[in-house]
């Protein structure tokens, strides 16, 4: 029954461990104070085992004994390799040498094995052998700082480094407050104790330290690594400023030769002195390539770093477009004499001057000793308004010179314009996504162009009229005699064809295009972060973008044909035996054809192998698909690189995702880039601009005039070459099913605005569909009776509909008498009479109305009228004259978008004023949220809503929603216009603001999310609070998906525990649901707002599945001063699954232990500590779970959910074994011999069992179960 060492396979857990603080420093061996982690069932064996750099043969790997009292937990070894193993941000992960698997707890590590170290989830391997042969930097006191001999070396050798390093140490967020440290001996015992020295320098509390661009320096190590500068900080996350190192530190200057090459030309001679170094830069020919910047490299060796070194020029023009400057060095002041082999360079600026911004193609640095060339390619930006917005880079040496990179680099970027330059085919409909406005551009029927404008903004389209090579003209597609054009550096609307309207499409290696002038080489289309049009010459340069994210309209229309690209040359494509694989050809094997399903879902049939439908099922992602809803996918466009991802709709939250070797396969979604698809549209489904035969899709939701309408003739059908005849008869079929006809009769007042209809069903829900033909035909006139063909699917019985329009136009009133809609092959007919006016002048100001279906002369669900208060708090200039839009949720669907119009208030939202409006909506049932939105254009005009009240005429029930916070809101850089408030009584609670006149037992909750990379979560936060009288129960927080539990952030919650007695424990944990759920909490705290009682209960750990054995939930005791700390114990769970056939199951087990002093809560029995197949037949599974001491246990609650395909269970029993102060505790929790399955024995799937018996067990660890 001893759990072992279990191999490593390939069933072990992907996603590495990240379990690193270092908020909280353990000693210098590793060691946690605390007790409960003692095993009680394994011998103290000791495993020696070596560590590796990842990607670093250069590093000679650190040796390390671990036996459990050197290393308790699996993340004190990681807190003490992180100080002898050099990464940017420490040992974050461990896996195999191949990198291939993770290790994620101690019991995994192998006697006399070798792992990797990295600092992210990619490992790259190293040659072992190589990196054994190396000597081991931290053996000597000149660990970086000096290359190490076995004699000693001369007393005065050149080179050698005798005189301690300096550093420099800026105050954070305050670059004029710094403090030049040496680094000695004595202050460098331990990363401790060099804190504590900062402690005294800078005469405040140093806990932890930054690099000068805001990334940790987590160890020693990283501190002798760094580029000579650290930014001191206390628990506070860190403040960007201006933290020049230059004149500090001064560093050997590097004589400025710079010679203009275009090609290369004739360098300074190198016979100087046997230590010149030649440094070559190349500046990208790109427009505004250049930098007027202070550019500083350091370099890297097998045996030591040099010090920050300043690139200066003699003639005041360096690093300008398409030119290579060349700098010689000197001997770099005993800095860089002796460095060995290069393996890479660090190179920035300083983010001075008005042209800051910089694109490097490469620089290649020659070793005057060896004549040897490195080659170090970067093809990127350092600009903190492009790309990625980094201003220093890391490169790793290439072993070509620099003839064939920049071959490679030019060849790169046509092969970027190969894989995108079908966009721009004459006749395609674009969009330009703006990654610093957050907008799309758009062109105003004044001729005025920004880039704020949202993704359905009509003003934001544009039609490719013009294309030769790389050159076009795009013209708005809604006000036709005018194109996007550069005149004189300005961009403007301009009438179509003249010379200032052709621009020139030039894309980057990171799928962004600029829009050059045709007339004007170098002249762009440029905004600000406002979104307004700029030019090279406005103040603030980094705050400006030229780069554009290029969309294609209706790529997904039926019966399409699309590549879904994973890189420049591969796309996503079947394999012969059914699987999928990223690394296919950009071939016809390739080739998808699309069905559409309904707006943004569709599925994907192979062109080239009919019927083979591309789907996720039973954790499997292939292309053995038969049409089911296995195969339907929900796409989700990536604005930031214009991919997509395909999310099963049967499995939410899975995504088609690809393995390290290409293969598919269903993932959480993250933004590595493992699920994004670059799709490519070979054949359009409508009428395909490039020329080539199309059929135009049937099942195409937008919508046809029927009078207009033709039918397709049939050869037109057979010039489709890619097309399959099942799928033309599966195309009939829904036509017939899914075809609805809308009748809409306008009144005495027509409108010329843009129609939309919604419509619901008990399933699911249509919309929003435009109400619009390709004709030019007028609708909506009065008293004219409009006809559309629309199509509805997958919602089930229809119970609503909404129609309304967007106030638009010079015509925007409209009379709506009677919609009719029509199924076109039953002929039944839903008839919906209305007579109402959508106008904000007449009637009820609302432009939206909504219809129950008639049955029988009754409508099948009632109007209502809501009656909506608004609470505008009473902080200074909490009042906003913006627009502020609600949308009401409930058990029945929602109301749709509603601008907050006609107040009972003369002014609306003043300072705390309560304005009411009303929302006529057919019934929602039990109201469950609200949405709230506020469009405020600058920060003058946020607004502070305190609450939203809703209530239903004739009723005198409220259901109240608490906002308590400003709108718009910034949660990650982001600015967040719109936010979801829950039913009050749900216990989620945004923010609040706690005020003196409390209510007897409330408490204030403040959660603290650690400040590590990734650390929030987008699952469901719950709390429970248990009390010598009663425990609180399980308290709902919030969702991260809300906006809340974001890395580095501290959220506020009041919650009531009136009569819970003292508080002896929380539990704290989440549903693990999101696209990312993982969290890493740092603290939460407990202040009754009465008594100003207070407890801080820090945890500093992860809360994830693939952390600390996967249990999402963590128990802290709650420590008083008048009495010591219940211990935390760790309960070692024995399940045993009897011997029946089938006895196994798939399911995920849960299991509640209760005892004298409370209950653990539900657990998932995650990871088996003994067995990488859990409950299996006979079998008996070991797992941990960690909880404040519960006394003697008295039974258990065991269950399962019953997912999988073998989801019944046959239990035997279930012992848990603990150790505490007070002795050892072993008990048996008989099932005697019962089926957990809802189709055998009683049906039940969850059982108490009772605890049998109960006795010290030390030592004895043997069967208690047969």
């Amino acid at each position: 029954m001893s759990s072992g060492n279990p191999q490593v396979s390939g069933k072990m857990s992907e996603t590495p461990s990240t379990s690193f603080s270092m908020i909280y420093p353990t000693s210098s061996e590793g060691q946690l104070p605390s007790s409960h982690h003692l095993s009680i069932t394994h011998p103290v064996v000791a495993k020696r085992i070596s560590f590796y750099k990842s990607g670093d043969p250069q590093f000679g790997g650190v040796r390390v004994v671990v036996n459990p009292r050197s290393f308790k937990t699996f993340d004190a070894l990681l807190d003490n390799l992180s100080r002898k193993v050099p990464l940017p941000f420490g040992v974050r992960n461990i896996s195999t040498p191949r990198g291939r698997h993770s290790i994620t707890s101690l019991e995994d590590l192998e006697d006399g094995e070798s792992y990797l170290c990295s600092h992210g989830r990619k490992v790259q391997p190293v040659d072992l052998d190589k990196a054994r042969r190396r000597r081991r930097p931290w053996h000597s006191s000149l660990a970086i700082t000096a290359h190490a001999h076995h004699s000693p070396a001369p007393a005065a050798a050149p080179g050698m480094l005798r005189a301690p390093r300096r550093l420099v140490v800026f105050r954070n967020g305050d670059p004029k407050t710094r403090r030049v440290v040496v680094l000695t001996k004595r202050v460098t015992q331990s990363f401790e104790a060099f804190l504590r020295h900062l402690t005294e320098v800078m005469q405040r509390p140093v806990t932890r330290l930054y690099a000068t661009d805001g990334r940790k320096v987590p160890s020693l190590q990283a501190v002798i690594l760094s580029s000579g500068a650290v930014v001191a900080a206390g628990r506070e996350p860190f403040k960007p400023g201006n933290y020049d190192i230059q004149k500090y530190l001064l560093p050997a200057r590097l004589p400025g030769i710079s010679h203009r090459v275009h090609p290369k030309g004739n360098a300074r001679s190198e016979s100087r002195k046997s230590g010149n170094w030649k440094v070559s830069i190349i500046t990208s020919d790109l427009p505004n390539a250049g930098t007027s910047s202070q550019i500083y490299i350091i370099l890297y060796g097998q045996h030591r770093s040099s010090a920050p070194i300043y690139l200066y020029g003699t003639d005041g023009a360096r690093f300008q477009d398409g030119c290579e400057d060349i700098f010689t060095t000197d001997t770099f002041s005993l800095e860089a004499v002796h460095l060995g082999d290069l393996y890479k360079i660090v190179i920035g600026h300083d983010g001075l001057g008005p042209g800051n911004g910089w694109f490097l193609e490469d620089v290649v640095v020659k070793d005057p000793t060896t004549n040897r060339e490195y080659a170090f390619f970067c093809h990127r930006w350092l600009d903190q308004g492009e790309d990625d917005g980094k201003i220093v880079r890391e490169l790793y040496a290439r072993d070509y010179n620099i003839i064939s990179a920049r071959q490679k680099l030019e060849f790169n970027r046509k092969e970027t314009w190969a894989a995108e330059s079908w966009k721009f085919m004459k006749g395609n409909t674009l969009q330009f996504y703006n990654r610093l406005t957050g907008g799309f551009v758009r062109l105003h029927p004044n001729g005025t162009v920004d880039a704020v404008g949202k993704k359905a903004d009509k003003y934001g389209l544009f039609d490719v009229i013009f294309n030769k090579e790389n050159i076009c003209i795009f013209q708005s597609h809604k006000i036709r005699h005018l194109s996007l054009a550069l005149d004189n550096g300005s961009v403007a609307g301009m009438a179509s064809g003249g010379a200032s309207t052709k621009l020139r499409v030039l894309y980057q290696p990171n799928r962004c295009a600029l829009l050059e002038s045709a007339l004007v080489p170098g002249h762009t289309v440029i905004f600000d972060h406002h979104g307004k049009i700029a030019n090279e010459s406005s103040a603030g340069y980094a705050n400006l973008s030229k780069e554009f994210v290029v969309f294609v309209k209706g790529m997904f229309l039926n019966s399409a044909v699309v590549l879904l690209a994973t890189s420049l040359c591969q796309a996503l494509c079947i394999q012969p035996d059914g699987s999928c694989t990223g690394v296919g050809n950009q071939s016809e094997k390739s080739y998808w054809k699309v069905h559409k399903i309904s707006s943004g879902i569709c599925m994907f049939e192979s062109v080239k192998n009919a019927q083979m439908y591309l789907r996720i099922k039973d954790g499997q992602c292939d292309g053995t698909g038969t049409g089911d809803i296995d195969c339907h996918f929900k796409i989700k466009k990536n604005l930031e690189n214009a991919s997509i991802s395909l999310e099963s709709v049967k499995n939410p939250g899975l995504f088609v995702g690809l393995q390290s070797d290409g293969q598919a396969k269903p993932v959480i979604y993250t933004k590595n880039g493992s699920v994004f698809f670059y799709p490519q549209v070979i054949k359009f489904g409508r009428e395909d601009p490039t020329g080539i035969s199309a059929t135009p899709s049937k099942e195409e939701e937008k919508i046809r005039g029927s009078k207009k309408r033709q039918e397709t003739p049939p050869e037109s059908e057979a010039r489709g070459p890619l097309l399959s005849s099942t799928a033309k008869e599966i195309s009939e079929t829904l036509l017939s099913e899914d075809e609805w006809k809308v009748l809409v009769l306008t009144g005495n007042t027509g409108t010329q605005a843009n129609v939309t209809l919604w419509v619901y069903g008990d399933e699911g829900v249509t919309g929003p569909i435009s109400l619009s033909k390709d004709s030019s035909e007028q609708l909506f006139l009065p008293r004219q009776e409009d006809e559309f063909q629309i199509e509805i699917r997958n919602i089930g019985i229809i119970y609503k509909i909404r129609i309304g329009h967007d106030g638009t136009s010079e015509q925007p009133e409209w009379n709506l008498q009677r919609v009719t809609m029509q199924h076109i092959k039953s002929k039944k007919t839903l008839d919906f009479a209305v007579n109402v006016w959508l106008s904000r002048i007449q009637g009820d100001g609302d432009l939206v109305c909504e219809l129950p279906v008639v049955e029988g002369g009754q409508a099948i669900f009632p109007l209502v009228r809501y009656h909506v208060d608004v609470h505008t708090g009473q902080l200074k200039q909490a009042e906003t004259e913006s627009e502020v839009s609600l949308c009401l949720f409930g058990e029945r669907g929602d109301s749709g978008l509603r601008l907050l119009y006609k107040s009972n208030m003369p002014v609306k939202f003043q300072r705390g004023q309560i304005d009411t409006f009303q929302v006529e909506a057919v019934s929602l049932g039990k109201l469950q949220k609200v949405l709230l939105r506020c469009e405020a254009s600058d920060k003058s005009q946020y607004w502070y809503c305190e609450k939203v009240v809703v209530r239903e005429s004739g009723t005198t029930s409220e259901s109240t929603f608490t906002c308590e916070r400003w709108l718009p809101f910034m949660s990650q850089g982001i600015i967040h216009s719109e936010i979801e408030l829950f039913l009050q009584e749900m216990q989620i609670n945004h923010q609040p603001k706690i005020q003196e006149g409390a209510n007897e037992g409330d408490w204030k909750v403040t959660v603290i999310t650690g400040d590590l990379e990734d650390a929030g979560t987008t699952a469901t936060v719950s709390l429970s609070v248990y009390g010598e009288t009663r425990c609180s129960g399980p308290i709902i927080l919030g969702s991260g998906k809300h906006q809340l539990f974001n890395s580095n952030s501290a959220d506020i919650f009041k919650i009531n525990l009136k009569d819970i007695g003292e508080i002896y424990k929380i539990r704290i944990g989440h549903d693990n649901r999101g696209k990312d759920p993982r969290w890493y909490l740092e603290e939460i705290r407990l202040e009754n707002i009465a008594t100003r009682e207070l407890f801080c209960l820090t945890v500093d750990s992860w809360i994830a599945e693939n952390e600390n054995g996967g249990d999402t939930w963590k128990e802290m005791p709650v420590v008083r001063t008048n009495k010591a700390p219940l211990p935390v114990v760790a309960y070692e769970i024995y399940v045993y699954t009897g011997r029946k056939p089938g006895a196994e199951t798939e399911s995920n087990v849960f299991i509640n232990l209760i005892g004298t002093r409370g209950d653990s809560g539900n657990r998932r029995l995650h990871q088996s500590k003994n067995n990488k197949v859990k409950f299996q037949r006979g079998q008996v599974d070991i797992f941990s779970i960690e909880a404040v001491s519960l006394g003697k246990l008295k039974k258990v609650l065991i269950s399962h959910n019953g997912i999988g395909p073998g989801n019944g269970w046959f239990l035997e029993s279930i012992v848990v074994k603990s150790e505490e102060e007070d002795g050892n505790q072993e008990v048996l929790f008989p099932c005697n011999s019962r089926w957990l399955d809802e189709y055998q024995d009683d049906g039940k799937t969850e059982r108490e069992l009772l605890a049998e018996r109960s006795f010290s067990a030390a030592g004895d660890t043997g069967s208690v179960a047969s």
